[in-house]
């Protein structure tokens, strides 16, 4: 597999000492082209760095040791401060602002393929390669595609949907091809130490707590009790602190009703969490903004998709009609429970992804009780 790549190109590869980077180094390395490693210093609360999934010193030494098996230059890059700065305080401002922040997409934008990637140019890269499950396509003359990954149940497509065009330009993703099990027997083949490291699902900064204990020490601003209302604008309790409840929760409510009761918004000015029942629950429409077309060509009429609204999320079919002021809207087919402000929306159409958004506002059942119809 030659990645599209012409011959004797030079790759970075960001490397994080586990199995997905490490294969797709080895992949590169196998091919020929010429590969160096570059692994990213980034913040960790102070007198946690051996809990920082993404660069504990264990993790830097093992992927030290890959890049010397692999026989490729291997370099460390200090991102404390624009990682603390651009990555951290999104996350933290995110829920003072009652949203629910999604920080990986602030990394892949400004950290990786910003902040790395000017770094590998400098070293004299023609393309950085990562271990994300997704795909780029190039024709020549037309802008780079970006498509979901082979692996359905990996695909993180979701997460590179913020990238421009100058960056998927020097994109590589050697595993858009494989599954992980098959990237898992890779490893082996290539004897690579991190073949057996399981992967985490954990933000790299929480260093294995809480992320409310996070938000406590960081942004006790964030948290201040206040009422829990029904939607009709009954108090029915009290709430801990609107950052440490999310969209769709049940449990963990602390009141009594006669039936299941969800939290259908939290209203920051009133400072009020919105409970309901499972009838009350439901979104049918969703505004965005900070939105990139990947394209890099804005479209300025409304077309049907398929929607991501979080990473783990299921695609649901909608329709996508871009605004005069940037933005865009999303209506769907029928109401979703589990939209979530500060989560990003990702439209695709086949595997190819078009556009994405942070969600900023949605529209309940009770605002809009007209589902739409798709266009064909």
């Amino acid at each position: 597999m030659s990645f599209g790549l012409p011959e004797g190109s030079k790759v970075a590869v960001a490397m994080s000492g586990g199995v997905d980077s490490s294969v797709a180094a080895a992949l590169l390395a196998e091919q020929g082209y010429d590969v160096f490693g570059m692994m990213l210093r980034l913040w960790s609360e102070p007198g946690k760095e051996m809990a920082n999934r993404c660069c504990t010193p264990d993790a830097m030494a093992r992927a030290k040791r890959i890049a010397a098996q692999l026989g490729i230059p291997f370099y460390v890059v200090d991102a404390k401060d624009v990682f603390r700065e651009t990555v951290v305080e999104y996350f933290l401002d995110g829920y003072t602002q009652g949203a629910t922040p999604n920080p990986c997409l602030m990394c892949n934008r400004h950290i990786r393929w910003e902040f790395l990637l000017n770094r590998a140019l400098a070293l004299g890269a023609d393309f950085m390669a990562t271990g994300h499950y997704a795909r780029v396509q190039r024709t020549p003359g037309e802008p780079v595609r970006l498509l979901r990954g082979k692996d359905t149940h990996k695909d993180q497509s979701y997460v590179l949907a913020v990238l421009e065009q100058q960056q998927l330009a020097r994109a590589v993703f050697p595993l858009g091809e494989y599954t992980k099990l098959e990237v898992r027997v890779l490893a082996e083949k290539f004897k690579l130490p991190a073949a057996h490291i399981k992967d985490s699902q954990d933000l790299c900064f929480l260093a294995g707590t809480d992320y409310q204990d996070f938000l406590q020490r960081f942004a006790p601003q964030s948290i201040s009790p206040g009422q829990i209302v029904t939607t009709s604008g009954e108090g029915i309790g009290e709430h801990n602190g609107l950052a440490f409840y999310t969209i769709g929760q049940r449990k963990g409510l602390g009141i009594a009703h006669s039936e299941p009761l969800y939290v259908i918004k939290k209203d920051i000015e009133a400072n009020t969490l919105v409970v309901g029942t499972k009838g009350e629950m439901g979104t049918l429409e969703l505004t965005a903004g900070s939105v990139n077309w990947v394209s890099g060509q804005p479209r300025t009429a409304p077309f049907d998709a398929e929607v991501k609204i979080r990473y783990s999320a299921k695609f649901v079919p909608g329709v996508v009609s871009p605004s005069e002021n940037g933005q865009f809207k999303v209506k769907f087919l029928h109401p979703l429970r589990d939209i979530t402000p500060g989560q990003a929306a990702v439209a695709y159409q086949d595997e190819e992804a078009i556009v994405s958004g942070i969600i900023e506002t949605v529209l309940t059942p009770a605002e809009n009780h007209t589902p739409v119809r798709l266009i064909q």
